[in-house]
Formats: structure tokens, sequence, C-alpha cells
């Protein structure tokens, strides 16, 4: 078994991964996805840089025209500037292109699509967030997922021997 580091991957194409949220594909059937930006403090780039950040609870949500990420979890270092009150579960704004904000309000809205972040990473010195545009699954859908990735399971074991 390989032992895990606390510095986040390196994904091809110069992306650095720091988390990725496992639930969001599982509770989740993920249509489009979309990289935004995060309007991020210092203490947190450092923090997210050394691997501390968690998406387990976050969710997006629209307000006022406006992208914001709510729950994620960004532990601050013990080393974080003594002037700063940090709140590790504080609000972010998103940073999207207009258009891409306004697609996302009329499916949300309308169509009864959730906004789930599905993972954070560093792209060329800058905090991204890529966030999923899902549909809720069912318990028989999530079930139905893993009889599938069970199968395949015991197809590759067969077909090895």
């Amino acid at each position: 078994m390989s032992k895990k580091s606390n510095t986040p991957s390196t994904k091809p194409g110069g992306k650095k991964l720091v988390v990725v949220n496992k639930k969001a594909r599982h509770e989740y059937f993920i249509d489009e996805t979309y990289e935004a930006g995060l309007v991020l403090d210092g203490w947190e780039v450092k923090a997210m840089r050394s691997g501390r950040a968690q998406l387990k609870e976050g969710y997006v949500l629209l307000k006022d025209g406006e992208a914001w990420l709510f729950g994620a979890h960004i532990s601050p270092l013990s080393a974080a500037s003594t002037h700063v009150k940090p709140d590790p579960v504080r609000t972010r704004k998103l940073l999207l292109h207009r258009r891409q904000i306004d697609h996302l309000v009329g499916l949300v809205e309308r169509k009864g699509y959730a906004l789930v972040p599905l993972s954070l990473y560093f792209s060329n010195g800058k905090a991204k967030l890529e966030i999923g545009l899902g549909r809720g699954k069912k318990k028989y859908d999530k079930r139905a997922v893993e009889k599938d990735r069970d199968w395949k399971r015991q197809k590759e074991r067969i077909l090895k021997h």
C-alpha cells in the first residue's frame, strides 16, 4: 500500500490537486463541470498548499448574480499570522464569467439542478474550484452504480486468470 503525503499531488497540465470531493460523485449525477476562481486570504492559500482543505460538506449558492462557496473547511496553519483571526468555514466568493452565472441560475432555479464543489486545485499558481452541475441520485441509483462497479471488478479478476 502506498504512503499518503500531506502535500498536494500534481496532475498533468500543471495542476496541483489539493482535495477531491468523492462524496459528490456518489450523491449526484454530474452533467456539466465548470472551473471557478476563488477569492482567498493569504493564510487560506498557505493552508491549501499544505493540503489542509475539505469539501465534503461544501455547496455553491447563487445570490445576487454572484456565486458563493459555503461550508468548505480550510484549516488554518499553526504558524498563521497572529494579527488575523482565521475562520475556517467562512463564505468564499467564486469568480465566474457573467454568462456562466446566468446559465447556471437558469438551470438551478428552473430545472432543479444543484451546484456541487468537486475538486480544489492550483492551476498556474491560482486557486481553482471545479464545480459540478448535478442531479441528485436516488437510493436505487446508488445501488445500481455499486452493482456495476462490483461486476466490473469481478470480471477483471476472472479475465486476469
